[in-house]
């Protein structure tokens, strides 16, 4: 395991549970969409993180499902959309993690990317999906 992989092993799970949900609402994805869908977020938070603009990307609406989807967790993730609850005595609860720094969802969209490259490779144009698919518990 890599370093960001036992570090932030959550945060890999919650994009890839929002590519997972896509995916099993549109079996026609295929791994270049999850790859480009992720280099424009990557490039969205880096140019956010330098403090340049960035143009919105383009999509086709299947992409543009993903991209919002993942968009949304890292948002959650970066402490952006908290995400609260009303516990059994009616007080509000709030259900977000500690918020993160754009280096650590930098370097998950990195490390995805790499898998959806190496098993795109191994398995061809939803080798990634399937993977994920049959290997995630969900």
């Amino acid at each position: 395991m890599t370093l960001v992989e036992e570090e932030y092993l959550d945060v890999l799970q919650n994009i890839e549970w929002a590519i997972l949900s896509v995916y099993r609402e549109n079996p026609q994805l295929f791994d270049y969409d999850v790859d480009k869908a992720l280099n424009a977020l990557w490039m969205g938070y880096r140019s956010e993180q330098i403090g340049k603009a960035k143009p919105p990307p383009a999509f086709n609406e299947l992409q543009d499902l993903l991209y919002e989807r993942v968009r949304a967790i890292c948002e959650w993730r970066l402490g952006r959309n908290p995400v609260q609850k009303e516990g059994e005595d009616g007080e509000v609860v709030d259900l977000s993690p500690e918020p993160l720094t754009h280096d650590v969802i930098l370097a998950c969209i990195k490390r995805i990317r790499k898998s959806v490259e190496f098993w795109t490779k191994e398995g061809g144009r939803q080798g990634y999906l399937y993977f994920i698919d049959r290997n995630s518990g969900l």
